[in-house]
């Protein structure tokens, strides 16, 4: 009886130490996790945490931007005035429509189809390189009627614009000066959100080199389904700042 106690407990002991194995040499199973569903929420945990700094992080300029709104609201005005409504909201369709097809890439892995995944990862980043493309000819425009703030920053627009066949309302030289704060909040917002979306594209690549290779459609898909969340954050984001900065007073001044 004794012999069979032993070797019931070298058995298990074995099956133990196999058990161990087996899920240290997963691919996906990191061996500090218990399961597979405690990696997953883990992960996923972690991405919500990452997304809240992130969302403290926009706060603060969002906070800032409707500061100095409040204080300088004519030069705000002209300053959105100098942007195009429909590059901005083109560029909004676009990132909806990024975000829907990031949505389907999570729906594919579900479903373990790998062709499909591949294809909306694709579209995904299709549109996030024409979101960019965009964005850098609404750079590049400003440069060029040297709207950067900075010494070079030009005025003239903003106090005589009679001069430059427009209807805008004059500006006071020193309320004309103001118009900086709005560019210079301008490109630190969609500098950084265009910087968020060019890490996205970044992580796309790797995730459609790995997607290929399979490791998404056979059961695990916490990395696309924490990247989906990264995309959609950066989707809102965007939805804020198009009408905060875009639709500001757009009726005839």
């Amino acid at each position: 009886m004794d012999n069979t106690i032993v070797a019931t407990n070298t058995n298990t002991s074995e099956v133990a130490h196999v058990e161990e194995h087996v899920h240290e040499y997963l691919p996906q199973h990191r061996h500090h996790f218990e399961t597979e569903e405690q990696q997953r929420e883990a992960g996923t945990f972690g991405m919500w945490l990452f997304l809240l700094t992130e969302i403290m992080f926009f706060g603060g300029m969002f906070f800032a931007y409707l500061l100095y709104r409040n204080w300088y609201y004519d030069a705000f005005v002209v300053g959105s005035n100098q942007l195009s409504i429909p590059l901005g909201g083109t560029n909004t369709a676009i990132l909806i429509t990024s975000g829907f097809f990031m949505a389907l890439a999570v729906w594919a892995a579900e479903v373990r189809k790998k062709g499909l995944l591949l294809l909306f990862l694709v579209l995904t980043t299709v549109f996030g390189f024409v979101f960019l493309g965009i964005k850098y000819d609404e750079y590049h425009e400003k440069w060029e009627l040297h709207h950067i703030p900075g010494a070079h920053f030009d005025v003239s627009q903003f106090v005589n614009p009679e001069a430059y066949g427009l209807k805008e309302k004059p500006l006071a030289p020193d309320m004309a000066q103001k118009v900086q704060i709005y560019f210079s909040l301008y490109f630190a917002m969609t500098g950084m959100h265009a910087l968020h979306m060019i890490i996205g594209v970044g992580i796309l690549f790797w995730l459609m080199w790995r997607a290929q290779r399979g490791d998404f459609t056979s059961g695990y898909v916490a990395p696309i389904e924490n990247f989906a969340l990264y995309w959609h954050f950066v989707d809102i984001v965007w939805l804020f700042l198009y009408p905060l900065l875009y639709l500001i007073d757009r009726h005839p001044l």
